[in-house]
Protein backbone atom coordinates (compact mmCIF):
# COMPACT_ATOMS: atom_id res chain seq x y z
CA UNK A 1 0.00 0.00 0.00
CA UNK A 2 1.16 3.54 -0.65
CA UNK A 3 1.90 5.44 2.30
CA UNK A 4 0.48 8.58 3.05
CA UNK A 5 4.55 10.13 2.55
CA UNK A 6 5.33 8.63 -0.10
CA UNK A 7 2.15 9.95 -1.99
CA UNK A 8 2.38 13.51 -0.71
CA UNK A 9 5.81 13.83 -1.91
CA UNK A 10 5.36 12.32 -5.30
CA UNK A 11 2.20 14.63 -5.73
CA UNK A 12 4.36 17.64 -4.10
CA UNK A 13 6.62 17.14 -6.59
CA UNK A 14 4.60 16.75 -9.87
CA UNK A 15 2.62 20.12 -8.64
CA UNK A 16 5.85 22.18 -7.88
CA UNK A 17 6.45 22.53 -11.84
CA UNK A 18 2.79 23.73 -12.56
CA UNK A 19 1.55 27.35 -11.72
CA UNK A 20 -1.11 27.59 -8.67
CA UNK A 21 -4.66 27.02 -10.21
CA UNK A 22 -6.92 29.23 -8.69
CA UNK A 23 -10.43 28.18 -8.94
CA UNK A 24 -12.50 31.13 -9.25
CA UNK A 25 -16.49 30.97 -8.65
CA UNK A 26 -18.92 31.19 -11.45
CA UNK A 27 -21.43 31.97 -8.76
CA UNK A 28 -20.34 34.18 -6.63
CA UNK A 29 -23.39 34.58 -4.16
CA UNK A 30 -23.49 30.66 -3.37
CA UNK A 31 -19.61 30.30 -2.76
CA UNK A 32 -18.53 32.99 -0.62
CA UNK A 33 -17.84 30.64 2.41
CA UNK A 34 -17.11 33.08 4.87
CA UNK A 35 -20.03 35.25 4.33
CA UNK A 36 -19.69 38.82 5.00
CA UNK A 37 -16.65 38.57 6.51
CA UNK A 38 -14.68 37.33 3.90
CA UNK A 39 -11.44 35.81 3.84
CA UNK A 40 -9.22 38.28 5.15
CA UNK A 41 -6.68 37.37 2.02
CA UNK A 42 -5.70 39.60 -0.39
CA UNK A 43 -6.49 38.74 -3.61
CA UNK A 44 -9.47 39.86 -6.04
CA UNK A 45 -12.50 41.31 -4.88
CA UNK A 46 -14.30 44.62 -4.22
CA UNK A 47 -14.11 44.97 -0.35
CA UNK A 48 -11.30 47.26 0.78
CA UNK A 49 -8.87 45.06 3.20
CA UNK A 50 -5.80 47.20 3.95
CA UNK A 51 -3.60 49.34 2.88
CA UNK A 52 0.88 48.45 2.41
CA UNK A 53 3.47 49.46 1.06
CA UNK A 54 3.71 49.34 -2.85
CA UNK A 55 6.70 46.74 -3.52
CA UNK A 56 8.66 45.77 -6.62
CA UNK A 57 6.57 44.38 -9.26
CA UNK A 58 3.25 46.43 -7.81
CA UNK A 59 1.59 47.55 -11.42
CA UNK A 60 0.96 51.67 -11.15
CA UNK A 61 -2.50 51.72 -11.56
CA UNK A 62 -2.79 49.89 -7.99
CA UNK A 63 -1.38 52.51 -6.22
CA UNK A 64 -3.50 54.52 -4.02
CA UNK A 65 -2.28 58.30 -4.68
CA UNK A 66 -5.02 60.12 -1.83
CA UNK A 67 -3.36 57.58 0.71
CA UNK A 68 0.37 57.47 -0.84
CA UNK A 69 0.11 61.65 -0.46
CA UNK A 70 -0.30 61.78 3.02
CA UNK A 71 3.12 60.19 3.27
CA UNK A 72 6.93 59.60 2.49
CA UNK A 73 5.55 56.33 0.04
CA UNK A 74 3.83 54.81 -1.96
CA UNK A 75 0.60 52.71 -0.72
CA UNK A 76 -1.38 49.75 -2.43
CA UNK A 77 -5.33 48.98 -1.18
CA UNK A 78 -5.21 45.21 -0.96
CA UNK A 79 -8.75 44.10 -1.32
CA UNK A 80 -10.28 40.82 0.64
CA UNK A 81 -10.47 37.59 -1.75
CA UNK A 82 -14.47 36.89 -1.02
CA UNK A 83 -14.25 33.67 -3.80
CA UNK A 84 -13.64 31.02 -2.46
CA UNK A 85 -14.32 28.05 -4.40
CA UNK A 86 -14.86 24.35 -3.39
CA UNK A 87 -13.57 21.56 -5.36
CA UNK A 88 -14.56 18.16 -4.53
CA UNK A 89 -12.30 14.99 -5.57
CA UNK A 90 -13.52 11.30 -6.42
CA UNK A 91 -10.30 8.86 -6.80
CA UNK A 92 -11.46 5.40 -6.99
CA UNK A 93 -10.05 3.36 -4.26
CA UNK A 94 -11.11 -0.22 -5.51
CA UNK A 95 -9.56 -3.52 -5.88
CA UNK A 96 -9.51 -2.88 -9.74
CA UNK A 97 -7.26 0.23 -9.24
CA UNK A 98 -4.53 -1.70 -7.40
CA UNK A 99 -3.23 -3.46 -11.30
CA UNK A 100 -0.47 -2.72 -12.90
CA UNK A 101 1.21 -5.07 -15.48
CA UNK A 102 4.59 -4.73 -15.04
CA UNK A 103 6.74 -3.72 -12.01
CA UNK A 104 8.28 -1.08 -14.04
CA UNK A 105 4.91 1.19 -14.18
CA UNK A 106 3.16 2.17 -11.16
CA UNK A 107 -0.29 0.75 -10.47
CA UNK A 108 -3.89 2.45 -11.67
CA UNK A 109 -4.30 3.58 -7.84
CA UNK A 110 -0.53 5.19 -7.43
CA UNK A 111 -0.95 7.44 -10.61
CA UNK A 112 -5.12 8.21 -9.75
CA UNK A 113 -3.91 9.53 -5.64
CA UNK A 114 -0.86 11.14 -7.19
CA UNK A 115 -2.94 13.32 -9.57
CA UNK A 116 -5.53 14.02 -7.35
CA UNK A 117 -3.67 14.89 -4.36
CA UNK A 118 -1.25 16.95 -6.69
CA UNK A 119 -4.35 19.00 -8.07
CA UNK A 120 -5.17 19.30 -4.66
CA UNK A 121 -1.89 21.01 -3.81
CA UNK A 122 -1.96 23.42 -6.64
CA UNK A 123 -5.80 24.36 -5.77
CA UNK A 124 -4.96 24.78 -2.17
CA UNK A 125 -2.07 27.00 -2.83
CA UNK A 126 -4.11 29.27 -4.73
CA UNK A 127 -6.41 29.43 -1.70
CA UNK A 128 -9.16 26.90 -2.31
CA UNK A 129 -11.46 24.57 -0.41
CA UNK A 130 -10.82 20.94 -1.29
CA UNK A 131 -12.59 17.95 0.25
CA UNK A 132 -13.19 14.78 -0.83
CA UNK A 133 -17.17 13.22 -2.05
CA UNK A 134 -19.30 11.45 0.11
CA UNK A 135 -19.05 13.70 2.84
CA UNK A 136 -15.53 11.72 4.35
CA UNK A 137 -13.62 14.98 3.85
CA UNK A 138 -15.66 18.87 3.97
CA UNK A 139 -14.24 21.00 1.58
CA UNK A 140 -11.31 23.16 3.51
CA UNK A 141 -7.87 25.02 3.39
CA UNK A 142 -4.18 24.37 4.89
CA UNK A 143 -1.63 21.78 5.51
CA UNK A 144 -3.55 20.19 7.96
CA UNK A 145 -6.88 19.32 5.21
CA UNK A 146 -3.88 17.55 2.76
CA UNK A 147 -2.19 15.81 5.20
CA UNK A 148 -5.54 14.04 6.17
CA UNK A 149 -6.57 14.02 2.25
CA UNK A 150 -3.13 11.81 1.97
CA UNK A 151 -4.35 9.51 4.37
CA UNK A 152 -7.78 9.05 3.48
CA UNK A 153 -6.63 8.75 -0.36
CA UNK A 154 -3.99 6.17 0.78
CA UNK A 155 -6.12 3.73 1.99
CA UNK A 156 -7.30 0.62 -0.04
CA UNK A 157 -11.24 -0.80 -0.95
CA UNK A 158 -11.72 -4.37 -1.04
CA UNK A 159 -14.54 -4.19 -3.70
CA UNK A 160 -14.04 -5.22 -7.08
CA UNK A 161 -15.03 -1.88 -8.99
CA UNK A 162 -15.56 1.70 -7.13
CA UNK A 163 -18.42 4.12 -7.63
CA UNK A 164 -18.21 8.21 -7.86
CA UNK A 165 -20.30 9.72 -4.57
CA UNK A 166 -22.37 12.86 -5.05
CA UNK A 167 -22.59 13.66 -1.95
CA UNK A 168 -21.27 16.60 -0.09
CA UNK A 169 -21.17 18.92 -3.21
CA UNK A 170 -21.94 22.31 -3.11
CA UNK A 171 -23.95 24.19 -4.78
CA UNK A 172 -21.70 25.15 -7.77
CA UNK A 173 -18.66 23.94 -6.85
CA UNK A 174 -16.34 22.27 -8.87
CA UNK A 175 -15.44 18.66 -9.10
CA UNK A 176 -12.40 15.88 -10.19
CA UNK A 177 -13.31 11.94 -10.71
CA UNK A 178 -10.64 9.71 -10.88
CA UNK A 179 -10.96 6.06 -12.02
CA UNK A 180 -10.61 3.66 -14.61
CA UNK A 181 -14.70 3.60 -15.48
CA UNK A 182 -14.06 0.18 -16.31
CA UNK A 183 -17.35 -0.76 -13.87
CA UNK A 184 -21.49 -0.21 -13.85
CA UNK A 185 -21.80 3.22 -15.58
CA UNK A 186 -25.04 3.42 -13.93
CA UNK A 187 -23.00 5.20 -10.76
CA UNK A 188 -21.63 7.04 -12.82
CA UNK A 189 -24.46 8.87 -14.64
CA UNK A 190 -26.20 8.90 -11.03
CA UNK A 191 -23.11 11.03 -9.78
CA UNK A 192 -23.28 12.92 -12.61
CA UNK A 193 -26.74 13.70 -13.20
CA UNK A 194 -26.86 14.63 -9.29
CA UNK A 195 -23.74 16.71 -9.48
CA UNK A 196 -25.14 18.38 -12.70
CA UNK A 197 -29.12 18.93 -11.20
CA UNK A 198 -26.68 21.39 -8.28
CA UNK A 199 -24.92 22.98 -11.00
CA UNK A 200 -21.79 21.36 -10.04
CA UNK A 201 -19.30 20.79 -13.25
CA UNK A 202 -15.93 19.15 -13.40
CA UNK A 203 -13.40 16.99 -14.36
CA UNK A 204 -13.31 12.70 -15.27
CA UNK A 205 -10.02 11.47 -15.84
CA UNK A 206 -9.58 7.70 -17.03
CA UNK A 207 -6.75 5.60 -15.94
CA UNK A 208 -5.91 2.91 -17.81
CA UNK A 209 -2.93 0.49 -17.71
CA UNK A 210 -1.31 0.16 -21.54
CA UNK A 211 -1.95 -3.69 -21.50
CA UNK A 212 -5.71 -2.48 -20.84
CA UNK A 213 -6.04 -1.07 -23.68
CA UNK A 214 -3.75 -3.29 -25.92
CA UNK A 215 -5.33 -6.65 -25.35
CA UNK A 216 -1.77 -8.50 -25.65
CA UNK A 217 -3.39 -11.92 -25.02
CA UNK A 218 -3.41 -15.16 -26.80
CA UNK A 219 -4.08 -18.39 -26.44
CA UNK A 220 -4.79 -19.87 -23.01
CA UNK A 221 -5.54 -17.23 -20.49
CA UNK A 222 -7.17 -16.96 -17.28
CA UNK A 223 -8.92 -13.74 -15.99
CA UNK A 224 -8.89 -12.55 -12.97
CA UNK A 225 -10.07 -9.96 -10.37
CA UNK A 226 -7.74 -7.64 -8.40
CA UNK A 227 -9.67 -9.26 -5.28
CA UNK A 228 -10.17 -13.12 -6.90
CA UNK A 229 -13.73 -12.89 -6.75
CA UNK A 230 -13.90 -13.19 -10.64
CA UNK A 231 -12.27 -15.53 -12.94
CA UNK A 232 -12.49 -15.94 -16.55
CA UNK A 233 -10.88 -19.09 -18.57
CA UNK A 234 -10.49 -19.19 -22.29
CA UNK A 235 -8.52 -20.69 -24.79
CA UNK A 236 -8.31 -18.37 -27.65
CA UNK A 237 -7.90 -15.14 -25.97
CA UNK A 238 -6.62 -13.90 -29.15
CA UNK A 239 -10.20 -14.41 -30.67
CA UNK A 240 -11.68 -11.84 -27.59
CA UNK A 241 -9.10 -9.14 -28.73
CA UNK A 242 -11.64 -7.23 -31.27
CA UNK A 243 -14.61 -7.49 -28.88
CA UNK A 244 -12.92 -6.53 -26.14
CA UNK A 245 -11.21 -3.21 -27.96
CA UNK A 246 -14.69 -2.21 -29.28
CA UNK A 247 -16.55 -2.29 -26.05
CA UNK A 248 -13.26 -0.10 -24.74
CA UNK A 249 -13.91 2.04 -27.17
CA UNK A 250 -17.83 1.94 -26.94
CA UNK A 251 -17.14 2.90 -23.30
CA UNK A 252 -14.91 5.99 -23.43
CA UNK A 253 -17.62 7.28 -26.12
CA UNK A 254 -20.20 7.05 -23.64
CA UNK A 255 -17.92 8.86 -20.82
CA UNK A 256 -17.09 11.25 -23.42
CA UNK A 257 -20.93 11.87 -24.44
CA UNK A 258 -21.95 11.48 -20.59
CA UNK A 259 -19.90 14.62 -19.65
CA UNK A 260 -20.37 16.62 -22.94
CA UNK A 261 -24.40 16.05 -21.27
CA UNK A 262 -23.41 17.12 -17.80
CA UNK A 263 -21.34 20.26 -18.62
CA UNK A 264 -18.13 17.78 -17.41
CA UNK A 265 -14.70 17.48 -19.50
CA UNK A 266 -13.48 13.65 -20.30
CA UNK A 267 -10.01 12.16 -20.66
CA UNK A 268 -8.46 9.22 -20.83
CA UNK A 269 -4.64 8.95 -19.30
CA UNK A 270 -2.45 5.71 -19.73
CA UNK A 271 0.05 5.19 -16.62
CA UNK A 272 3.25 5.01 -18.86
CA UNK A 273 2.37 8.62 -20.32
CA UNK A 274 3.49 11.76 -18.40
CA UNK A 275 1.90 12.23 -14.90
CA UNK A 276 2.79 16.55 -15.85
CA UNK A 277 1.04 16.06 -19.12
CA UNK A 278 -2.02 14.42 -17.00
CA UNK A 279 -2.11 16.79 -14.59
CA UNK A 280 -1.77 20.15 -17.15
CA UNK A 281 -4.82 18.22 -18.74
CA UNK A 282 -6.84 18.61 -15.48
CA UNK A 283 -5.44 22.44 -14.69
CA UNK A 284 -6.92 23.18 -18.33
CA UNK A 285 -10.20 21.07 -17.61
CA UNK A 286 -11.27 23.19 -14.28
CA UNK A 287 -10.20 26.17 -15.65
CA UNK A 288 -12.49 25.68 -18.31
CA UNK A 289 -15.24 25.00 -15.99
CA UNK A 290 -14.63 28.75 -14.55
Amino acid sequence: MTTPLALRSDAEALAATLPALLAEAEHLATTVLLGDHGRRRAGMGDTFWQYRPAQAGDDARSIDWRRSARSDGNFVQDKEWQIAQSVILWVDQAAAMSFTSTDDLPTKATRARTLALAAAILLLRGGERVGLTGLRLPPRRGEAQLARMAQMLSEDDTTDYGSPDAQGMLPHSRALFVSDFLSDLAPVEEALTKAADRGVRGAMVQILDPQEEAFPFDGRTIFQSMSGGLEHETLKAGDLRDRYLERLAARKDALTTLAARTGWQFHTHRTDASATAALLWIYGALERQI
